[in-house]
């Protein structure tokens, strides 16, 4: 009886079935690079002498240093927007975060199976895809092949029963099921989200708990599909059929919580599974709090901030620096008034993009600063000085310390 990962690899193996450590070589459905790991594969094909033998496969988006933040990442954006000549789908500056794209778009559903250059590709789990994080060189494979390698993952379960308290988002039961299973309690599996709190949450929060799958090591992070996804689907236009994992299914790890009693949750300096109650860190003084990412920029996560925030303050001496996911997640937020609350209260919005997250453009942090973060890891140097310190925390959290001017429990202003 097999997982939906297995089943996944299976039938675009082109075999009956799948065991775990087994290699097979599967047929990929859609790939993507952005503007930081792209020039790498590019550099690979040029070796190669090849060029994109499998054009419709490729979804490019320039997204990390975006706008180009120097002459060396312009650079790049022009050798990448050249790939429309070959027939490329290319995505501009400005229209959002890769994987935000990718989904928006119509390429990540049911049953695919989807690698993409960049870590955090397994957020499409959340449509119930099979997708993955693969390297620069193993993407030019792909582009050449329309297939990659794959070793057959073991399965891990997650079971999540209860209702989140008042308070308490996606982002904080993440990072609580971060902090117990351990940044390397999955590595190499397929984690599977199962349970009555799970098929509460809509798909922009199950987007959430994938994203960060990778973050306890999983190589990819799976919500079976349900009516709430295919709605989501049919939206789009995207026509799908579900896969879900057999009822006898063999898991290798199982793992089961009770979030009733859930509280906000905050990865401290500098692990993702350092994670505490916030009520242990109030207090910490903060310059910089970041809204936005892969994880934490979409719409709804705006607007959890923006409950804040309403007809409030940044605190003087901090700057609350947020980038909506996309451009359709802008447009919608300046559409319904969350921008003007957020700029009202004094925060900076900066286009649609990676921005903070990664260190490589707006809201790079100075030594000896303190940032709280609603993106996905918080490792020595990542946004900016390795003598800075991250915290990560859901979007109400952010906003509430951005207010206070401290790490805040968000509780009291919701």
């Amino acid at each position: 009886m097999a997982s939906i990962a297995h089943k996944i690899l299976a039938s675009h193996a082109g075999v009956q079935q799948v065991e775990p450590g087994q290699i097979v070589e599967a047929r990929v459905d859609r790939c993507m690079i952005n503007d930081i790991t792209g020039p790498l594969t590019l550099n690979v094909l040029s070796e190669l002498g090849s060029d994109i033998p499998n054009p419709d496969l490729l979804v490019v988006v320039l997204d990390h240093q975006s706008p180009a933040a120097s002459v060396a990442a312009a650079s790049e954006h022009t050798r990448l927007r050249r790939l429309r000549e070959r027939g490329v789908e290319v995505h501009e500056v400005g229209e959002g975060v890769c994987h935000q794209v990718f989904i928006e778009r119509g390429h990540a559903y049911p049953g695919a199976l989807i690698v993409g250059a960049d870590s955090h590709t397994c957020t499409y789990g959340a449509l119930g895809a099979f997708a993955t994080g693969i390297g620069s060189t193993e993407m030019a494979y792909v582009l050449v092949r329309g297939s990659l390698w794959f070793r057959v993952p073991e399965n891990f379960k997650i079971v999540v029963e209860g209702h989140l308290p008042e308070g308490v988002l996606a982002k904080d039961l993440i990072l609580h099921i971060i902090g117990e299973v351990g940044a390397d309690g999955a590595n190499y599996y397929a984690v599977e989200f199962h349970g009555e709190t799970i098929r509460q949450l809509e798909v922009s929060d199950r987007m959430t708990l994938c994203n960060m799958g990778v973050e306890m090591g999983a190589k990819s992070a799976i919500v079976p599909p349900d009516e709430k996804t295919l709605r989501w689907l049919e939206g789009r236009g995207v026509p799908a059929r579900p896969v879900t994992s057999d009822p006898e299914t063999e898991w290798e790890k199982e793992a089961h919580f009770d979030v009733s009693k859930l509280e906000p949750q905050v990865a401290c300096p500098h692990r993702v599974d350092n994670v505490r109650p916030v009520v242990e860190v109030e207090g910490v003084e903060i310059d910089q709090a970041f809204l936005g990412s892969c994880t934490n920029g979409r719409l709804e996560d705006l607007q959890q901030a923006a409950r804040v925030l309403k007809g409030k303050r940044v605190k003087e001496g901090v700057r609350l620096v947020v980038s909506p996911a996309s451009r359709e997640v802008y447009m919608e937020a300046l559409r319904t008034g969350v921008l003007r609350t957020i700029v009202e209260a004094g925060g900076v919005v900066v286009p649609p993009g990676c921005a903070a997250c990664m260190g490589g453009h707006v809201g790079i942090l100075a030594p000896g600063e303190v940032c709280i973060s609603s993106s996905n890891r918080n490792f020595k140097g990542r946004m900016g000085s390795p003598k800075a310190e991250i915290y990560l925390a859901s979007p109400l959290t952010v906003a509430a310390s951005a207010v206070n001017g401290k790490i805040t429990d968000p509780r009291e202003y919701v």
